[in-house]
């Protein structure tokens, strides 16, 4: 695949917009390498490393973390071989800092992002969407209690495994969570709009595999354009 045929892809939306799910299915669908910071930010607090303490501190309560470290984790990460031929970033960039340091890395290297996929969903619906939200501590798989509820009360559909609410999706911190977002990421729409790279994705009342449905369809006609 030469670098003008590269799929350089961002996932971007609010939290609880269903980035998590859609980027699973874009890298199989894909065969993408998912850059998810969220999750290597998880995986340096449950390490209990340094940054990952303090990244602990900043997430519970719903901000964001430094853009140095994280600019950092991503940087290294694009570097690796499973990530030359294209990419899936998964949140990230968050702010338009971390947009100019992304741009400024890729062109480095002869490339630049090909594709901004938004899911835009209502904040009402989001706060729903979070606050409702369980998670398996032994898989990992979600559930909502009201949208996909388990089969028996507080035990994973998949594994038996406990469910729990993540400390940053109770409802203070999600609304906490939603302001982050609106003051510094959603000027990231505008930012790559202007780049003519913007795919918004109208995801309010689809099912999962319909806004993978729309999201494949706009993926590909990019790559036969």
């Amino acid at each position: 695949m030469t670098r003008s045929q590269q799929r350089n892809v961002i996932l971007l939306g609010a939290p609880g917009a269903g980035k998590g799910t859609q980027a699973e299915r874009m890298r199989d669908r894909f065969s993408l390498p998912h850059i998810s910071t969220g999750d290597m930010l998880r995986a340096a607090v449950a390490r209990g490393t340094e940054m990952g303490l303090a990244a602990k501190k900043l997430m519970d309560a719903g901000a964001l973390v430094s853009d140095d470290v994280v600019v950092g984790i991503v940087r290294d990460r694009l570097a690796e071989a499973d990530a030359a031929e294209g990419f899936l970033l998964d949140g990230f960039p968050r702010t338009l800092d971390q947009a100019e340091s992304l741009d400024e890395t890729l062109a480095a290297a002869g490339r630049a992002v090909t594709d901004v996929i938004l899911l835009d969903v209502p904040e009402g619906e989001l706060v729903d969407r979070l606050a409702g939200r369980r998670l398996c501590r032994s898989c990992g798989k979600p559930h909502h209690v009201t949208y996909s509820p388990p089969a028996v009360d507080g035990q994973c559909d998949d594994c038996a495994g406990e469910l729990y609410q993540r400390d940053d999706d109770n409802e203070a911190t999600v609304s906490n969570r939603l302001d982050v977002y609106r003051r510094q990421t959603e000027p990231l729409v505008d930012y790559y709009a202007d780049r003519g790279v913007l795919r918004r994705v109208e995801s309010s009342g689809l099912t999962p595999d319909e806004v993978f449905a729309a999201i494949e369809k706009i993926l590909d006609r990019q790559a036969s354009a």
